[in-house]
């Protein structure tokens, strides 16, 4: 089991910063492009998980073609957690095909899943936090195994590890 935490980690990135995050699978590399403007504690709380290696040997529990790649949960059984919740940060920023969204059980429980838009899916658009764009590998993520975590008996594609990259801009005197 995956370490659980007590509370949300405190806020310790630039919400004006730009971040990429690197998913490792078996099948490729998906490049995330993190979107601290529009919910910065979901980006935060991301990173923080990333760097604490909780990520690492998580599943895409739950991929549904035509619709989601649903990962971030260390039971692989689309119930687990960090042992805290962070409240939504809605946006207008549309659900289109690779945008990256934070998994809920109801308003307010963002935690640790997360989900990979495999399709426009507009009846998501102001019900879930963006956080990130597929900046990268949308094609590893479509070569994704299709699975249900309440009918399936195999195991997910996994994520074998998550790598940070904080961009930073050179500004020329």
């Amino acid at each position: 089991m995956a370490k659980q935490y007590d509370s949300a980690p405190p806020m310790s990135i630039d919400a004006a910063g730009q971040y990429r995050a690197v998913l490792h699978t078996a099948r490729g590399d998906v490049t995330l492009r993190l979107l601290p403007e529009i919910a910065p504690q979901s980006v935060n709380s991301f990173l923080f998980l990333v760097r604490e290696g909780f990520y690492n040997g998580c599943t895409f529990h739950r991929v549904i073609p035509g619709f989601v790649a649903q990962g971030g949960d260390p039971t692989g059984s689309g119930t687990g957690g960090p042992g805290y919740r962070i409240a939504d940060e809605l946006s207008d920023h549309p659900f289109g095909t690779g945008t990256v969204g934070m998994a809920n059980a109801g308003p307010n429980t963002n935690g640790s899943q997360f989900f990979i838009g495999l399709a426009p899916a507009g009846h998501l658009n102001g019900r879930y936090t963006v956080f990130a764009e597929v900046e990268d590998g949308m094609g590893v993520v479509l070569s994704l195994a299709p699975r249900d975590p309440a009918t399936s008996d195999t195991t997910g594609d996994i994520i074998e590890s998550v790598e940070v990259i904080e961009v930073i801009e050179d500004v020329e005197a």
